[in-house]
Order: structure tokens, then C-alpha cells, then sequence
């Protein structure tokens, strides 16, 4: 039986990819960070389509924390097969109103969580001869977006981090990639209008948002995809290429 752990996987995105584990088979641990109310939501949720994940809390932004959550991650499973760094959080105003804490709390989750997570899992997935990292990054880590500078950089670091720890695990048979997606619909992205959301529309070659099923069918590929490494997959309708 395989073993996946998802951060933020307890809604939005993160919830769907999941989903998308338990419904392939897997050992799912789902972790998250303060809304524990949503988390007992999701699990029961999930317990009631009859899977059984296991739900651990963590800021992956803190070092401890996240020791300690691998550190119960491996008193239950030997091995996680699939690492997915998907706990992110956003941010929307323009650089004179960016506070320096702001900029550390968003590179803290969306960057240092995914290095944090993925060097507690590095040394498992070698030891047992291989594994997959996703890093969850966005369209704008790719091409920046007006008035989400901390994001976008946070999510751009995301990408350099993908290629650069693709080439030193490959050795080992330990892969990593990157999923970007674009406009998912989801409720980080509730503060759009119904018209702003159509407007967004018009500028994606497919002609509607995504959804977060849409990026977990990404992530099961990647999970799988034994000779693919390194890879920046958009997963965005065609938006912004």
C-alpha cells in the first residue's frame, strides 16, 4: 500500500488531491494548520465515502512543527511514497502596503513549508529507493501578477526550488516536480466578482476556472510518471501562455 501526504489538504485544492489519493488506494495523511474545524469537516466527510486518512496539524512554516509531524507520520507508515507541498496561503495589495511581515509570512508557508516538508521526507525516500515531491506553485510564480508581488515571488522560488532539488534527488530515484495552476475556483480565489470571474474566463482558451479535481488528476500523474523530473506543469486551461 502506498502512502501520500498532502499539506493544506483539508480544503480547496489541497482537499481534491486527497480525495484523488484515497480514491487511487493510497495512505492518505492530510495535514493542516489552524482551522481545525474544517479539518474534523473534511475527514468525517471523507470517512463517510468510506476512506480513513490520517489528520495531523502543522504550520509548515515552523521547523518544529513540522519535525514533529514526520516524526508521527513515520511511527505510523515506513515509508511516504508521495510528498505533496500544497499549504499556501495568498496575499493581494501592492508593494507600498507589503509590510515586511507580511512578505515573511507568505514566503514562510508557500516556500520555506515546501522545503522544510520535503527535507524530513528526503532522506526516507532515498533510504527506501525512491518517491515523488509535488510542490504545488501557481501561474504567477511563472509569469508574476500586478499587486500579488510576495506571491508571486514566493510561488517563482517554488520553481527554482523544484528544478534545482529535481537534479540532486534524481540520483537517488527520488523525482520532484511542480504543478502551476491558474485560476482555480476555489476559495482563495472567492474575493473575485461574478464579473471579474467572467472576464477571466474570456482570457482562458478553454473558457472556464479550474477546479481542484483538475489539479489533482496533474498530481496523480506525477505521482506515477516514473521518468519525469524537474517538469513545470501548468495546469491552467492555457491562460497566460
Amino acid at each position: 500500500m502506498k502512502t501520500a501526504l498532502i499539506t493544506g489538504g483539508t480544503k480547496g485544492i489541497g482537499k481534491a488531491i486527497a480525495l484523488a489519493f484515497l480514491q487511487q488506494g493510497y495512505e492518505v495523511v492530510i495535514n493542516y494548520s489552524n482551522d481545525k474545524k474544517t479539518a474534523i469537516e473534511t475527514q468525517s466527510e471523507f470517512n463517510l465515502l468510506g476512506y480513513c486518512p490520517v489528520l495531523l496539524r502543522a504550520d509548515v512554516s515552523n521547523e518544529t512543527q513540522v519535525k514533529e509531524m514526520f516524526k508521527e507520520v513515520f511511527q505510523l507508515y515506513d515509508k511516504i511514497d508521495v510528498l505533496v507541498n500544497n499549504a499556501g496561503i495568498s496575499f493581494i495589495d501592492v508593494i507600498q502596503n507589503t509590510t515586511l511581515e507580511d512578505w515573511n509570512k507568505i514566503i514562510g508557508v508557500n516556500a520555506t513549508g515546501a522545503f522544510l516538508c520535503s527535507r524530513e521526507v528526503a532522506d526516507n525516500m532515498i533510504y527506501c529507493g525512491g518517491g515523488s515531491i509535488i510542490n504545488i506553485g501557481s501561474i504567477w510564480g511563472e509569469v508574476g501578477a500586478s499587486c500579488e508581488v510576495a506571491y508571486s515571488a514566493s510561488k517563482g522560488a517554488i520553481i527554482a526550488f523544484t528544478k534545482a532539488l529535481a537534479k540532486e534527488l534524481a540520483p537517488s530515484n527520488v523525482r520532484v516536480n511542480c504543478i502551476c495552476p491558474g485560476v482555480i475556483d476555489t476559495e482563495m480565489n472567492s474575493q473575485f466578482t461574478e464579473e471579474e470571474k467572467f472576464d477571466l474566463k474570456q482570457r482562458i482558451p478553454l473558457n472556464r476556472l479550474g477546479s481542484g479535481e483538475d489539479v489533482a488528476k496533474a498530481c496523480l500523474y506525477l505521482a506515477e510518471a516514473d521518468y519525469v523530473t524537474g517538469e513545470i506543469l501548468s495546469v491552467g486551461g492555457g491562460f497566460a501562455k
